[in-house]
């Protein structure tokens, strides 16, 4: 590929807030961008008003130095099959955004592609927002495939364009992104962090206390937690909060959260690192996600849930729109719509 780095010819599937971002940022920073999107989707009629020429996915494909895959994880391994494999040209850089499927063997890239990752460690909104302001949201790289000698600097120039690089970017590797990015969503930040919440809220209501006290204590607050571990960590929480806290905090928090939780949150890992969850979550999907969206409606049954939507309409400082309801996921339709 005897490209200078801005006279990249670069195609990004896939056009929801991750996406957006990328796109605007990389065309902000000289590139030439093309989104590739199905005819008449959702998504089509944003991406041409912000100014972007858009295609039908394989046409969009054919022209690139880079192809950016920036779609959800479960379609991912069909639109390789279908779409890119039989016309992204001998050579070219393929990019994604969580190694999953190549990590997993859902996708085995061609071997003349440099196959490389980008993930910024922040939402698409975030950024978009710290490109415009001259900043970047850190992110991670790595090289999957190198058969130009050069995909390390494909992959930086693509982590420059986006913003990443204005940060210090972390080489990691497809197995390591994608094994602790699965962990902290299950263990911690998604799965741990919610049914820790739910367990308190339900503690404190069945012992007879208001439930929207309850809530105030369990699920707003921890916003106020949050914000000083993302500012300065455990150090700058314990600057903060009372000693009464500190104390109760240091001697009550590892009765709940205790060694058990830490076997447990091993096998979590382990069974990530054998594929036992990859195999389980294709499976579900393939099957038709009854399984999944069961589990996901009992967790918007949770009476917690209830009792937030009634005092999140008294905070006006809220977006009404994000107090209201959260965005949908896109559907597998949507993936490239």
């Amino acid at each position: 590929m005897s490209t200078t780095p801005t006279s990249l010819r670069i195609t990004l599937l896939g056009y929801g807030s991750e996406g957006r971002a990328h796109a605007l940022n990389l065309r902000d920073s000289g590139f030439d961008v093309t989104v590739g999107l199905r005819p008449g989707g959702p998504t089509e009629l944003k991406a041409r008003a912000d100014g972007f020429a858009v295609k039908a996915p394989a046409d969009a494909v054919k022209g690139a130095d880079l192809v950016a895959v920036l779609t959800p994880d479960m379609v991912q391994a069909q639109l390789y099959r279908d779409v890119i494999e039989p016309n992204i040209r001998a050579g070219a850089v393929l990019l994604f955004a969580h190694g999953f499927n190549v990590h997993f063997g859902q996708i085995t890239p061609r071997d003349d592609l440099d196959v490389v990752l980008v993930a910024p460690k922040g939402p698409g909104a975030l950024v978009r927002r710290e490109y415009e302001i001259g900043r970047g949201v850190p992110s991670v790289y790595a090289v999957h495939q190198d058969r130009s000698g050069r995909a390390e600097q494909h992959a930086l120039t693509y982590c420059g364009g986006i913003g990443g690089a204005r940060q210090n970017a972390i080489r990691t590797t497809f197995k390591e992104e994608t094994e602790t990015d699965l962990f902290g969503e299950q263990a911690v930040l998604c799965g741990g962090a919610t049914r820790l919440v739910q367990l308190g809220w339900e503690t404190l209501v069945e012992a007879g206390y208001q439930p929207e006290v309850a809530y105030y204590e369990c699920l707003h607050e921890l916003k106020l937690i949050v914000d000083l571990f993302y500012e300065g960590g455990v150090t700058r929480m314990h600057e903060f909060i009372s000693e009464t806290a500190q104390y109760g905090a240091l001697t009550r928090g590892p009765v709940v959260v205790d060694d058990h939780a830490k076997a447990q949150m091993k096998q979590v890992l382990a069974q990530i690192q054998d594929g036992t969850f990859a195999r389980q979550w294709i499976a579900e999907y393939q099957a038709g996600n009854a399984q999944y969206k069961a589990l996901k409606q009992g967790d918007l049954d949770h009476p917690i849930e209830a009792v937030g939507r009634k005092l999140r309409a008294g905070m006006k400082w809220l977006d009404g729109a994000t107090a209201a309801k959260a965005p949908a996921a896109p559907t597998p339709e949507q993936a490239v719509a």
